[in-house]
């Protein structure tokens, strides 16, 4: 038997040739980002499990092998965003700066997190929260809850420093997370009502909306007789 002939074998059973192997992390991402997407488009319910496969463009077993099924794939995707966001405010509630810095750079946090890293999690989530969060874990809640109290940190620093007029930070939690969730998750339909006005007005984008948040909460949150909180607008670029 020649050389040649010697050095040609049969691949074992099973085994792929090297070239078609799909990356595990890429397979992942890839379930990751179809889930999100049509978790946001139809809600959890609304998600047959063929077609987060098909649209990630993978088989459906890779669901249950990288993430043990649909249910998990959907706390895993709500997980990733939450702990982003989460992680980032807490850093920023820590933070030594005067509170209406500080309050600046949670909202540039929150936008920068849901439309550079999540585009979908806004909506996603708006139906989750609708639905009265049936699909959470209770462990997840703990995500929500702690960036509750960074932002309720963040408030009673200013009303302590005397930044901010006396306020509930609950309530001012409450607006500040309401209107970017809203925001962000009703792009679409807002692009849609505008574009039926006489005058067709320009969507607003996502960094002049931050912009006017930053200046709205801010300034509205001013103690009386301060025009321009201390601090001023050096969170408003982050």
């Amino acid at each position: 038997m020649s050389q040649t002939t010697r050095s040609i074998r049969p691949a074992p059973p099973g085994a792929r040739p090297p070239g078609r192997r799909r990356d595990t992390a890429a397979t992942r991402e890839a379930l990751l980002a179809a889930g999100t997407e049509l978790f946001a488009e139809r809600g959890y319910d609304g998600v047959p499990v063929a077609e987060i496969a098909k649209r990630a463009g993978v088989n459906k077993a890779m669901i249950s092998y990288h993430f043990g099924g649909k249910r998990l794939l959907y706390l895993a995707i709500v997980s990733a965003a939450f702990g982003e966001i989460v992680e980032r405010l807490e850093r920023v509630a820590e933070s030594p700066r005067p509170a209406p810095d500080l309050l600046r750079e949670a909202v540039a946090v929150v936008g920068d997190t849901v439309t550079r890293r999540h585009p979908h999690f806004c909506t996603m989530m708006l139906r989750e929260v609708v639905a009265g969060g049936s699909q959470l874990e209770p462990a997840l809640l703990e995500h929500p809850i702690r960036i509750l109290a960074a932002v309720q940190r963040i408030v009673a620093r200013g009303v302590r420093d005397g930044d901010f007029r006396p306020v509930d930070p609950l309530l001012t939690h409450l607006s500040l997370v309401g209107s970017l969730v809203f925001f962000f998750a009703t792009k679409p339909f807002r692009e849609r009502v505008l574009a039926r006005r006489p005058d067709a007005a320009k969507p607003p984008d996502a960094a002049a909306f931050l912009r006017h948040v930053q200046d709205l909460f801010t300034h509205g949150l001013a103690a009386s007789g301060r025009d321009e909180p201390r601090g001023g607008r050096s969170g408003s670029r982050r």
